[in-house]
């Protein structure tokens, strides 16, 4: 079999046993609220381009117009936190960046704003991802998170490890936010998915590194200002070497989205995926258990009412 037909029958294979059809879960968590209302909990795509990918997915949870109101400031926060092209899959593909802000606007967004905590140099990495090209061709807007100055420092009354943090203003002062992250792999973190994400909306990131990464990663996805929805990127993902990479060699396209606002069924349903294609166990990922034992969300995928589309 050839290495690319080989990456997508596992894809294939990983979201028809992942995403089974179950009932809707009773749950009192703000991100069930959202499914209470219409009825899906999550949504999976395979098979298209990115933009096609959350057309298709926002339209089965209930249209952008249930998310953004018109006169609304949004914030859309993706992973941009390295100097590395879109064919490398270390940053959030720019073109589901694009098309999202896209909806927004169409949604009546007075303001729609994108930034990342960068881990290098944040000019370059926002040109050289290819998303700030991609934003200020849809209508929306940039700004650094490079700077202290930034940030407010907000509590964190259930975290364990992380009790305070200081947040992007950004995030504090919008609306309404989606977290859009990349999956992919991760060294130390083991992968990198919608928890993980939120490292790149504070900024003492050396603090997570300090005192146990994953429970502080778990920590921060109690944080009071929670995304409307986490849209996991998977058009392209990082398999090995993240959260970097190093060759081309290192990244699989199996062009496919998922989308919760559920941080801990994305990054369970995410991570199932991505087994499908590099062996991993789930358990090692320790911020998922973490963060449901503080009630961020659910690892129970068979309680969730999820729907599955293949193009």
């Amino acid at each position: 079999m050839k290495r690319r037909d080989f990456f997508k029958s596992a894809a294939v294979v990983g979201l028809a046993s992942i995403f089974k059809p179950g009932t809707l879960a009773a749950s009192t968590t703000a991100a069930s609220k959202i499914s209470v209302q219409t009825g899906v909990d999550m949504v999976a795509v395979m098979g298209g381009e990115p933009e096609i990918m959350l057309i298709k997915a926002m339209k089965e949870l209930g249209g952008i117009g249930k998310y953004v109101k018109k006169g609304q400031k949004v914030v859309i926060k993706p992973n941009i936190g390295w100097d590395k092209k879109p064919e490398m899959a270390a940053n959030t593909n720019p073109e589901l960046v694009g098309a999202l802000i896209k909806l927004c606007k169409s949604a009546g967004a007075v303001e729609v704003l994108v930034f990342d905590h960068t881990c290098q140099d944040w000019q370059k990495c926002y040109t050289n991802s290819g998303i700030k090209a991609a934003v200020e061709k849809a209508g929306g807007k940039m700004v650094p998170g490079n700077d202290e100055s930034y940030y407010r420092e907000v509590q964190v009354p259930k975290g364990v490890q992380l009790k305070t943090a200081k947040i992007h203003k950004a995030i504090l002062d919008c609306d309404v936010w989606f977290n859009v992250p990349v999956l992919k792999h991760h060294g130390g973190a083991k992968n990198s998915i919608s928890m993980k994400n939120l490292m790149g909306i504070v900024w003492d990131r050396q603090f997570f590194h300090s005192n146990d990464l994953h429970q502080c990663i778990a920590d921060s996805a109690t944080i009071y200002k929670k995304p409307a929805l986490n849209i996991v990127d998977a058009y392209r993902i990082m398999k090995s070497n993240g959260p970097q990479g190093k060759t081309e060699a290192d990244a699989v396209t199996l062009k496919s989205l998922i989308i919760s606002p559920d941080f801990v069924a994305a990054d369970t349903a995410a991570m199932k995926m991505f087994a499908q294609v590099q062996p991993t166990n789930i358990a090692d990922v320790r911020y998922i258990a973490m963060a449901e034992k503080l009630k961020v969300g659910t690892q129970h995928l068979d309680k969730l009412n999820v729907k599955r589309i293949k193009l």
